[in-house]
């Protein structure tokens, strides 16, 4: 078991606000009321503490994608620990039906190990009008007995399906979801107002990457977007990587949504945190030039290269909401959405020591997770 520590001097974001030269206390996995008086002490002042962060939305990185083998998976999930994403989702991409009912079950085994916090399938039950950077050839309706095949080869392990919901089956598909507790996405869609009003009376609960594959917010036909925003019920996920939306987008959906309704993805690729180059997303060649993922044939954005460190540190620098909206965002809600808040998403007593070190700046300098040091603050270095 690690030895006890006590970290001090930073500003700490806990649930009641910001508390300045705070304390927090770290035993073994665990945060802590208190530690013994021989815990070992790290002065961490000029710096911030938050909690660890939350995606429940990510295809890959580091060259590695989820639809790939355990050591890709591993390497993709490694990649993102580096960058503060002590909590993942994996998400598949558009396959034939079997395959990712297999791949279901190898990524169940790593939840069952705690490597990842489940599963997100992204297709293929969505719109051919919005497919976005899915085969066109592999999608289809969201039969409710292919989705049932799905999240029983999760092994209980499904957390989302992203589904249009207003194909053949998709209300059905929603209701079904529900009763099973997982997450019904509403994505990829070419819904009206009035179908997304259905789906979400149906069960449906998030918007998958909000304002990006789906029609535009209009003022005589509002669409998905109008209806997504104005729900209660829903949280809405935003890339905030600069190119998949304009801050204006992103400031509309904070002030409709509220900050306890938005949960910062990354959408990542086998390219986060590697670099430019040729990729496979799926069976579909990547373009990546200056860290914007394309289609190699179509030109479609095809997710992105973000990872969540640099989400935070521009939700704060240039989209200026304030350190507590964005850990709301990145760690609050996706936390509460997993079902997790009782062990993450929060610097308080009794949940995994998952945390992390970020400068002045918002430059992140340290990641804790569970008790244990992936990248070391200089203070210790």
């Amino acid at each position: 078991m690690a030895p006890s520590l006590v970290l001090t001097g930073a500003r700490v974001v806990l649930p009641g606000g910001v508390v300045d030269d705070g304390r927090v206390c770290v035993e073994g996995t665990k945060i802590v009321a208190a530690t013994a008086e021989s815990a070992e002490t790290l002065d961490l002042t000029g710096h911030w503490l938050v909690p660890g962060f939350v995606d429940i939305h990510n295809h890959g990185g580091g060259g590695a994608s989820f639809s790939g083998t355990p050591d890709d998976v591993m390497k993709a999930v490694r990649t993102h620990r580096l960058h503060g994403t002590t909590t993942l989702v994996a998400s598949t991409v558009t396959d034939e039906t079997d395959l990712l009912a297999t791949q279901a079950g190898l990524l169940s085994e790593l939840a069952e190990q705690g490597e990842i916090a489940g599963i997100h399938f992204e297709g293929p039950f969505i719109s051919p009008c919005r497919k976005g950077a899915h085969s066109e050839a592999l999608l289809r309706d969201p039969d409710p007995a292919e989705v049932r095949k799905l999240i029983d080869a999760a092994r209980g392990k499904a957390k989302m399906v992203t589904l249009a919901t207003e194909l053949p089956g998709g209300i059905d598909s929603v209701r079904l979801l529900a009763e099973h507790g997982v997450i019904a996405a509403i994505g990829h869609t070419d819904a009206t107002y009035e179908q997304t009003v259905e789906a979400i009376d149906a069960g449906a609960t998030v918007a998958t990457h909000l304002f990006n594959a789906m029609p535009a917010l209009g003022h005589r036909a509002p669409g998905p977007i109008a209806a997504l925003l104005e729900d209660e019920r829903v949280t809405v996920e935003l890339i905030n990587d600069g190119t998949h939306l304009h801050p204006a987008a992103l400031e509309l959906a904070f002030h409709r949504a509220g900050a306890d309704r938005v949960a910062f993805i990354t959408d990542a690729m086998d390219a986060a945190g590697i670099g430019d180059g040729r990729y496979m997303l799926g069976p579909l060649e990547v373009e990546v030039s200056e860290g914007v993922a394309r289609l190699v044939e179509g030109g479609s954005i095809a997710g992105s290269t973000l990872t969540l460190d640099r989400a935070f540190r521009r939700a704060v620098t240039v989209d200026r909401l304030s350190v507590e909206d964005a850990v709301q965002a990145l760690s609050v809600n996706p936390a509460r959405l997993l079902g997790l808040s009782d062990r993450i998403g929060s610097l308080e007593p009794g949940k995994d020591a998952d945390l992390l070190v970020l400068d002045a700046g918002f430059d992140l300098k340290g990641v804790m997770r569970r008790g244990e040091w992936l990248v070391i603050p200089p203070q210790l270095a």
